[in-house]
């Protein structure tokens, strides 16, 4: 990219290229013995901290039926972020496209672009976020299909791109030239090609699957058409990070993340516990294999560490930007990671003031 770049994208001017843009994506994170309301609010302030550390953007993703995630409903908890802060982007990552009508999305989002023009990302991603009985009761007429999600996607941007043509039939309002910036996600080589050949940005999501990603980006690169969003290809890799002074410290502030992730891989989902009772936790031979799977790729340290991590991720991958995905019992721990994060990355000192 460069200093002409389209809007919504950092330039790379400023920015050593092999230290690109971070984001945050938050999950509104509900820990052991809080509350969804509470967990809601933490996202919130999170996006504060991301703001004054100088992050690009904050997403939030769409879940349903996690007792550990509380952003079932991306476009509302978006338009509180936007009115709780003035700078930063604010998106999704995502907006699971097959629980919805084309036309819904378009119409929420165009109203947030509408409401905070040129601070809105829309991330759109193909897989149902839910249990089938919960993707039905989302979509109830059955019109939910994964096999359509490229011409849902395009379909949606009918709705909104500026353009001289005669308006859609519906046409939404807001509509035609609040378009906000749209991203697709992907953990495959179905996202990635369908990025490609669009033209959009492509965000993927390696905080939970790791291993397609060298094949992805490349399928995205070779497939890449230039568009109205885009000349060139614009990758965005989301990496798990836990940062805190010690690698010691790290380590146990990371140990709730394994065991959500744990319980979420043998079916017993809950909310996330405190690091004392994850520490605590009798893990069996078979399950200690199964996190070790899990978390092969985080990247958990002090902030030296944590840096030479997110380097050799961005050598690996080419990435224009990385988000940092950081799963914690508390705001507190994930605030602390984000500023340190930023502070090695930059290498210059911030503080929270």
């Amino acid at each position: 990219m460069s200093d002409d770049a389209p809007s919504g994208f950092p330039p790379e001017t400023g920015h050593d290229p092999r230290r690109p843009p971070l984001s945050v994506l938050d999950l509104a994170t509900v820990a052991k013995g809080t509350t969804a309301a509470e967990a809601l609010g933490d996202t919130v302030r999170i996006a504060q901290v991301a703001e004054s550390l100088g992050y690009t953007r904050l997403w939030v993703a769409e879940h349903h039926g996690m007792a550990s995630v509380a952003s079932s409903a991306p476009a509302v908890l978006i338009a509180h972020l936007a009115c709780a802060t003035s700078t930063i982007r604010v998106g999704s990552g995502g907006v699971m496209l097959p629980n919805h009508s084309p036309l819904v999305i378009a119409e929420q989002f165009a109203t947030l672009e509408a409401l905070h023009p040129g601070r809105i990302d829309l991330g759109l991603g193909r897989a149902p976020g839910s249990d089938p009985a919960t993707a039905r009761a989302l979509r109830r007429n059955g019109g939910g299909d994964a096999d359509s999600f490229p011409q849902d996607v395009v379909e949606l941007i009918n709705y909104l791109i500026d353009s001289d043509g005669p308006p859609t039939q519906p046409a939404p309002m807001p509509g035609r030239g609040y378009l906000p910036q749209v991203w697709i996600l992907g953990s495959s080589l179905f996202g990635a090609q369908l990025a490609g050949l669009l033209g959009l940005p492509f965000a993927y999501a390696y905080h939970f699957s790791a291993g397609m990603v060298d094949e992805a980006l490349a399928r995205y690169r070779a497939n890449f058409r230039p568009s109205y969003a885009l000349d060139a290809p614009h990758v965005m890799v989301t990496a798990p990070v836990l940062c805190a002074d010690s690698e010691e410290e790290a380590r146990y502030l990371a140990g709730p993340s394994a065991l959500t992730m744990l319980q979420l891989r043998t079916g017993r989902p809950g909310p996330v516990v405190t690091p004392e009772e994850a520490a605590a936790y009798p893990f069996t031979p078979q399950e200690r294999a199964i996190v070790a799977d899990a978390t092969a790729n985080h990247i958990v340290g002090d902030p030296a560490q944590v840096r030479r991590g997110l380097d050799a991720l961005v050598e690996r991958t080419g990435a224009d930007e990385i988000m940092l995905s950081t799963r914690a019992h508390s705001f507190a721990v994930r605030a602390r990671s984000l500023t340190l994060t930023s502070e090695v990355w930059s290498d210059v000192p911030v503080s929270l003031g």
